[in-house]
């Protein structure tokens, strides 16, 4: 059974900051019932939650991201549906389609639509650079505003709506990389690598025996989406803004304060999206961890998942093997505590 409802309380009040981190000790000890390991993931994609934000997950096949989603959607009562991009896929797949319907009874035709696998509360876009970019972009409308247009009408989906996307890093024949304008829509990339071999192995042994399903519900939608407006009034100081915002700005070579790394390793910066979901994630990471304000840890926490597929480095990052993840170190390094903040 899943706990009262949050109450519609200022995100300062003490109760509803203490049960938002509740939820998250809830949906952690849960998806542990089923996912061994990968606990900085699974914290990461539920902070995405709570945020209303979109991930892209980034891992070789067969690391259990199908698993670990379908899991978090029944620990939090979603819909799930998964779709595998191939190179065959059309837009009308994924958002559906208007067919002509006869009325039996009195022989008249009308059109009706036909609802797609984007309807649903996740939707796990499987090996999305399969797929061209015509129905990549499908996607665009409904990551940014919740909603499609099929025929001229605008149809809207049920909230909450993620989006989490899955690429291969090793097999790139036959792929279609993701525009940056695309990419720019997810809050989130994240990296997931394999486990380590006490970790493995306690897999093996779970995968090989009978399981019953054990997970249960322990959020429901409604109290998820009260969880998702208390993330977005939570007030953030001014320094704090700052410190995001020059994290973001130092990034673009062009800035008059870009250090010289970036100026000599990045094509393109990250754009203003980018400092929005730096405060949006440290946001949820300060609440999740039960503290009703947001520090510069909190920004700092999630600085390499929120800007490492907005940084676009050049040639020669690319054959110096510059990756921007060291990037992003050296700008966390680079830029200093706004000054109100020190003491």
């Amino acid at each position: 059974m899943a706990e009262q409802s949050l109450q519609t309380e200022t995100p300062n009040a003490p109760d509803a900051v203490a049960r938002l981190g509740e939820a998250k000790k809830r949906i952690m000890a849960e998806v542990r019932k089923v996912i061994v390991g990968q606990d900085r993931v699974v914290e990461d994609v539920i902070t995405a939650f709570f945020a209303g934000g979109n991930c892209l997950l980034i891992s070789v096949p067969g690391l259990a991201k199908t698993l670990l989603i379908s899991t978090l959607g029944r620990a939090v009562d979603l819909t799930f549906r998964r779709v595998q991009f191939t190179p065959d896929l059309m837009p009308s797949d994924i958002t559906g389609t208007e067919v002509l319907e006869e009325n039996r009874d009195t022989g008249q035709r009308h059109m009706t639509f036909r609802r797609g696998p984007i309807f649903t509360n996740i939707l796990l876009a499987d090996e999305i650079n399969r797929t061209p970019p015509k129905t990549q972009a499908a996607l665009l409308e409904a990551m940014q505003q919740h909603q499609v247009t099929v025929g001229g009408q605008t149809h809207h989906l049920e909230e909450p709506f993620f989006v989490l996307a899955t690429q291969n890093p090793v097999e790139q024949e036959g792929t279609y990389p993701l525009p940056a304008l695309e990419q720019d829509r997810f809050m989130f990339t994240l990296l997931i690598d394999y486990l380590p071999r006490d970790q493995e192995k306690a897999v093996v042994s779970t995968t090989t025996a009978r399981q019953p399903d054990i997970v249960q519900k322990c959020l429901d939608r409604e109290e998820l989406l009260k969880c998702q407006a208390i993330v977005h009034e939570l007030p953030v100081v001014e320094p704090v803004l700052r410190y995001a915002v020059a994290l973001v700005s130092h990034s673009r070579p062009d800035h008059p304060k870009a250090p010289e790394f970036v100026r000599e390793y990045v094509a393109h910066g990250a754009s203003l999206r980018g400092a929005h979901y730096l405060a949006l994630g440290a946001k949820a990471r300060a609440l999740l961890s039960g503290r009703p304000h947001v520090s510069l840890d909190d920004v700092r926490s999630v600085a390499h998942i929120v800007l490492r597929h907005r940084l676009l480095t050049n040639f020669r990052a690319e054959s110096q093997g510059v990756k921007p993840d060291t990037i992003i170190d050296q700008l966390l390094e680079h830029t200093p505590a706004p000054e109100s903040t020190l003491s």
